[in-house]
């Protein structure tokens, strides 16, 4: 073995033994942005064996302040392929895969069974339940993460840990993104960063396990803090899942949430075109459909309409986040 790994070799957490699980490993990390730049960056030069890269985003010249994995150069290409390109000149030992594609309801099965750990790296609250149903079901450890503005978090789910539901039941009513409250390039480095250690003490077995754990941090103030989670209990009874679009039923009522000016036009004819504050006010119109479909661009107002239905009798519904 060259002297590339030499200097974590060297600790008695990792040597000889260690070293040899991440080159067995496979890793899923879902997004190559701002998160996903560092988590890529440390798991590769970490010598991580096979990392697979699932982004759907091209590079833009505004994602350069953070996502320091990119290059001028880069302008235009898919973020999966150009992140592989670079992980490969940084570690031709590891295998860098690129699949440009969205992570759905409809792929995440056949995503999460192919790695030995899932890296949320994705700028999505529905891609964060989306990815713990399917690691809780799997047995997968799952690391999510998440940065706005000058605060962050990130933690270790299921894989024998509770999922992300049991710590966040409910979605907030309203979410910012990067493009909306900002965001500085040192905080996403920070938390994608804690985000490899995560995920590097999964796969080297550390103990006391870091499954369980959730870690904050408010940039503003420099201040670290965090909890266990380990003794959280999974929501009772049925929860509110996400779907792909293709699953919708000929049967389903599907009501699109968005505005006309936001989206002309639906991807499903027929939809119901209402705001979540006309379905919060009124709820809806009497209806023969065995299922309630409420769709958006994020999946909080689907959330939120979802919610208020369930409270008013509505018990088969579903939610489909639309994305950009």
């Amino acid at each position: 073995m060259s002297d590339r790994y030499v200097r974590q070799m060297v600790l008695p957490e990792v040597g000889a033994q260690g070293q040899a699980l991440l080159a067995a490993a496979s890793v899923l990390v879902a997004g190559a942005g701002g998160l996903g730049c560092p988590v890529l960056q440390y798991l590769c030069a970490a010598g991580v064996g096979r990392l697979l890269i699932v982004d759907h985003d091209r590079v833009d010249e505004s994602n350069l302040h953070r996502q320091p994995l990119f290059r001028m150069s880069d302008l235009g290409a898919p973020k999966a392929r150009a992140a592989a390109a670079a992980l490969r000149l940084l570690n031709p030992q590891v295998s860098a895969e690129a699949a440009v594609e969205r992570l759905t309801p409809a792929n995440a099965a056949a995503w999460v069974s192919r790695a030995d750990v899932i890296v949320d790296a994705a700028d999505s609250l529905a891609l964060a339940y989306i990815l713990s149903d399917e690691c809780l079901r799997q047995g997968r450890p799952l690391v999510s993460a998440s940065v706005l503005g000058l605060s962050g978090y990130v933690g270790a789910f299921c894989g024998g840990a509770p999922s992300y539901r049991a710590v966040f039941p409910e979605m907030p009513r309203q979410a910012g993104s990067c493009a909306q409250s900002g965001v500085l390039g040192t905080a996403v480095g920070v938390m994608g960063t804690l985000q490899a250690h995560l995920t590097l003490a999964i796969l080297l077995k550390l103990t006391p396990t870091v499954l369980g754990q959730l870690v904050s941090v408010d940039f503003r103030t420099l201040r670290f803090s965090g909890f266990s989670f380990a003794s959280a209990r999974e929501p009772a009874g049925p929860v509110l899942r996400f779907i792909a679009p293709e699953e919708v039923r000929a049967a389903d009522l599907v009501v699109d949430l968005r505005s006309l000016t936001e989206a002309p036009v639906s991807p499903f004819p027929g939809a119901l075109r209402i705001g979540v504050e006309e379905v919060e006010g009124a709820g809806l119109p009497d209806a023969l459909a065995a299922r309630v479909v409420l769709c958006c661009r994020s999946g909080i107002r689907a959330w939120r309409a979802a919610q208020f239905l369930r409270r008013t009798g509505h018990a088969d519904l579903a939610l489909i986040a639309l994305g950009d």
